[in-house]
């Protein structure tokens, strides 16, 4: 038998309903929501940050560490919109390797999705009470979506799995910004057909349902860079990429063209200390145009406590054991510099 089935994942109403988000943490998401939404709609021209760490492995790091986001948010609240990453699910290129808080609540024993789940739903609730900002997750696994949809503000879809029809399917069901990066072909053509099919209504199997999607106005492009096929890795940040991306974008009939520049992965060469830097070109660019300064509205940033990356049982805390981030001291002198150029 190919499959051994060892526990059964509660229906996602079960969940929700053992552990529930409380209303008054639903208001804060509620008014966060509307505040993020503005940005897309241009009623507001503040700029938006996902930050955070590449993947979320400890609880009270994560809650630590968005936190201080919130006390930076204070200093930075009339330009830009924090959104916390708190990432629970990893994809790996090859299959091994920590495949996050879902996977592994404890990243040194067995998976456990069941607990899993539970883990994750409790350190959302907690960090949201404790910061007041509701958080962004990419969405690796769209089964997985109705267990937290509740919570965030912020969807992401990889490079790897943009192409799927079931993620562009689900996106178009989503009440959120949800940002399609491009693959790691670089094929923007990819990126804007899902961006396009999840703007659009769809009737569809979601979740043991037959549904029917509304279409999600807010799904919009992610630049992440490319690879070769030699594997080298090719940024797409640079003013002529932007401004290529930009007029492709106004040739299709797509709602809100938002254009969010992630800062690492194949656009800094896995460099993560290039990061403020890409960031701070990139503000540059939408200075030399009308068009940039309008679409290009948000960056994606890997950041942590320490900076780095380690191997999971050397147990340091608020360091990555995926990817390597930028640490605390780096991160808050790049979002108050990035104030000042919004």
């Amino acid at each position: 038998m190919a499959f051994d089935y060892i526990n059964e994942i509660p229906p996602a109403d079960e969940m929700l309903a053992a552990i529930p988000l409380p209303d008054d943490l639903r208001e804060i998401k509620k008014n966060r929501d509307r505040e993020i939404r503005d940005i897309f709609e241009r009623k507001s021209d503040k700029f938006f940050l996902v930050i955070g760490p590449c993947s979320a492995h400890n609880e009270d790091a994560v809650c630590e560490y968005i936190s201080r986001l919130a006390k930076l948010q204070e200093k930075v609240t009339e330009r830009i919109i924090i959104i916390p990453r708190i990432y629970t699910n990893k994809p790996r290129t090859t299959g091994e390797g920590y495949k996050g808080m879902v996977h592994q609540p404890d990243p040194l024993k067995e998976p456990n999705m069941v607990e899993g789940i539970k883990v994750i739903r409790r350190m959302h609730i907690r960090a949201l009470r404790e910061s007041h900002l509701p958080a962004a997750d990419e969405m690796l696994y769209p089964s997985n979506l109705p267990y937290i949809e509740d919570m965030l503000s912020y969807i992401a879809v990889g490079a790897r799995s943009v192409e799927n029809q079931q993620h562009r399917l689900a996106i178009s069901g989503v009440e959120v910004p949800s940002g399609m990066k491009n693959p790691t072909s670089g094929d923007f053509s990819v990126m804007f057909n899902s961006i396009y099919a999840a703007q659009r209504e769809h009737t569809f199997i979601y979740n043991r349902w037959e549904v029917r999607t509304s279409g999600n106005s807010l799904t919009h492009a992610v630049l992440r860079g490319a690879v070769d096929s030699y594997g080298r890795s090719i940024p797409n940040y640079h003013y002529e990429n932007l401004m290529a991306v930009a007029e492709a974008y106004l040739e299709r009939e797509l709602a809100n063209p938002v254009i969010v520049v992630d800062t690492n992965h194949s656009n800094s060469n896995k460099k993560y200390q290039d990061q403020p830097r890409i960031g701070l070109e990139v503000m540059q660019s939408r200075r030399n145009s009308d068009l940039l300064r309008d679409m290009v509205r948000g960056l994606m940033v890997e950041s942590y406590l320490v900076e780095g990356a380690q191997k999971a049982y050397e147990n340091v805390f608020g360091k990555s054991i995926t990817d390597p981030c930028l640490g605390w001291e780096a991160t808050e002198d790049f979002v108050l510099r990035l104030a000042d150029v919004v």
